[in-house]
């Protein structure tokens, strides 16, 4: 039996009367799924006392979300979230909004009591098949954030920033120095083992990253942590937290998707700003991933999302094939009809460690 497992970027709702309203536009894309997982970028703990006060210390302007905004997760269907993100922050708001989720029957993972539940995969089945999931964050802050040994916090994969002077700065003042990034080996490995030991739990395998830069280009240390999933068994690499879309590399005859964007952001200083994103279908026959439909979203003047068609749909689709030529592969393959783009996957490619009875 097939099914189709949803997967989309940001998530923020707040302020909403009726939560259910952020959603009403896409339910076609939302109820032909199975399954739906997307990033929660926002602590449903409700905000702080102060509305002049950031709910997070030095993020200008930030409010954390209303308890209540779970509704609108509830009724859109989705199943899980991933919850690592550099605004699930502090603990003690990430720890309010993980029970209010629970409450709400809605799985999470990336965030937790400790750096062990941080680091609990979601498993969830559905008619057979066993999906899993794992979320990290690269986009953290310095302090008081990672999950440790007995403290709350969120799963994080850190990278370092160095910077090389271009060789023509002494002739040439000012000229913009080589940014080279590098994640942390420690986490690095430790997101390998989570995904080895998962692989073994289920049938598709997706890796969550909050990490990247606004704009079209892609960080070495993103590269990095992708590939290296994909290597330890992960089926699809997805990418967020940039706000903008990023291009896809077959890795292995698996898909990286750098970054698919916003698809809802209720956050008021987001308005008009980063409105595209992609909705991926994720086709499973056989308990295998066998082929993923891209399918552009964006926020019009009312802040609602709505499904890209036509010649919208269309150049969304042509500057993400651009901006995926880099990697050397046409992640998309021969069939495009209208607001949707199939990305095949070569089975013969890849083979996964494990392999169902």
């Amino acid at each position: 039996m097939s099914q189709i497992l949803l997967l989309a970027g940001d998530v923020n709702l707040q302020g909403r009367a009726d939560p259910a309203s952020a959603f009403r536009h896409v339910r076609d894309l939302l109820t032909v799924a199975d399954l739906r997982f997307v990033n929660l970028e926002g602590a449903l703990c409700g905000p702080g006392d102060d509305p002049q006060a950031p709910d997070i210390a030095h993020k200008p302007n930030w409010r954390h979300s209303e308890p209540d905004m779970v509704t609108g997760l509830s009724a859109a269907g989705i199943d899980a979230v991933s919850v690592a993100n550099n605004v699930t922050f502090p603990p003690s708001a990430m720890l309010a909004s993980l029970d209010t989720l629970d409450a709400a029957g809605i799985a999470h993972c990336g965030g937790g009591t400790d750096l062990h539940d941080a680091h609990r995969p979601v498993v969830l089945e559905r008619d057979g098949t066993r999906f899993g999931f794992l979320a990290y964050t690269s986009i953290c802050w310095p302090f008081g954030m990672a999950a440790g040994p007995r403290t709350a916090g969120v799963a994080t994969l850190r990278a370092s920033t160095s910077y090389v002077p271009d060789l023509r700065s002494a002739e040439v003042p000012g000229r913009a120095p080589r940014v080279l990034t590098e994640a942390y080996p420690h986490e690095l490995a430790a997101m390998i083992r989570d995904v080895e030991e998962l692989r073994t739990r289920c049938d598709v395998l997706v890796l969550s990253c909050h990490w990247g830069v606004a704009g079209d280009d892609v960080c070495d240390y993103q590269k990095a942590i992708g590939r290296a999933a994909i290597d330890a068994g992960a089926d699809l690499v997805m990418g967020h937290g940039p706000h903008s879309i990023q291009g896809i590399e077959m890795f292995r005859g698996r898909p990286i998707f750098y970054s698919l964007g916003n698809f809802v952001f209720d956050w008021p200083v987001m308005a008009g700003r980063h409105l595209d994103g992609l909705v991926l279908h994720c086709r499973v026959d056989g308990r295998r991933l066998r082929g993923v439909e891209v399918h552009p979203v964006r926020r019009g003047s009312d802040n609602d999302v709505r499904p890209l068609v036509g010649d919208e749909a269309r150049g969304v689709l042509d500057r993400v094939a651009a901006m995926s030529a880099p990697f050397g592969s046409a992640p998309f393959g021969s069939t495009a009809m209208g607001a949707e783009v199939l990305v095949t996957l070569p089975q013969a490619a890849y083979s996964p460690s494990y392999s169902p009875s």
